[in-house]
């Protein structure tokens, strides 16, 4: 695991030692600056206006992909029917379709309705990119938590939705952290849709902005390992203790 993990961090390891030492490998004197960074928040610059950007459209597409996720993903666990496993093939065929086959149709129908330069559109594209995946993680999930518990709450009262919000969601904070975190770094860390439907300078991701250099790739990987040390905690609440022998 270290090994791979060493090969997968020497291209990022040459952009972030040259945000601190600009010169390193360039032939000059590798002397220690911060000159990249106070260029990329140098007055005119459009940085924090990317930064935005790139949050706005994170943030809402998680907020809104774990909305419509948690639902589907607990009829996928509790349904049994024809319709419950059609509804399953569809969403397996979804996730094995690459982005690209999806990108040109998609682009060519919001270019038509006028919505492609606009991160309300790219937010939404991000959310059917990712629903099939979050389903079925939260299916899998919803899967592990016993319908005996749920149940017992019907019979003491709680309805079907009850049950769902106080049972099921309360004892999956885990799977719903992470499939919020998966949700998290394929919108945040995507080119191809960004740089595909956004042309308005102001309306640009971090990933499609060009000439941030190091600096920019810094800015890139911190919002993602602040989510991780935030969250990481979180992962350790499982479905032992009120679960356990129930």
């Amino acid at each position: 695991m270290i090994v791979v993990t060493a090969v997968i961090l020497v291209p990022i390891a040459l952009p972030v030692a040259q945000a601190f030492f600009p010169a390193l490998g360039r032939g000059g004197a590798v002397e220690f600056s911060l000159q990249g960074f106070a260029q990329m928040f140098a007055p005119g610059n459009l940085t924090f206006t990317w930064l935005a950007n790139s949050l706005q459209v994170t943030i809402d597409t998680v907020a809104f992909s774990i909305l419509i996720a948690a639902p589907a993903g607990y009829v996928l666990s509790r349904g049994r029917n024809h319709i419950v496993s059609g509804y399953s093939l569809v969403l397996f065929v979804i996730q094995s379709l690459p982005v690209f086959i999806l990108a040109v149709p998609l682009f060519l129908m919001f270019a038509r309705a006028g919505w492609y330069d606009s991160l309300v559109s790219l937010g939404l594209i991000y959310v059917g990119v990712s629903l099939s995946v979050a389903v079925w993680m939260l299916a899998a999930y919803f899967d592990t938590v016993p319908p005996s518990l749920e149940e017992a709450a019907w019979i003491d009262g709680c309805s079907v939705y009850g049950g769902f919000l106080r049972i099921v969601l309360r004892n999956s904070l885990p799977g719903i952290l992470s499939t919020a975190i998966f949700v998290f770094l394929l919108s945040w860390n995507d080119y191809l849709l960004a740089f595909i439907f956004l042309r308005s300078d102001r309306l640009l991701t971090l990933p499609v902005s060009f000439g941030l250099g190091g600096a920019g790739v810094i800015l890139l990987i911190v919002p993602p390992i602040l989510v991780f040390a935030v969250l990481n905690r979180f992962f350790s609440v499982g479905i032992g203790g009120a679960l356990a022998g129930r």
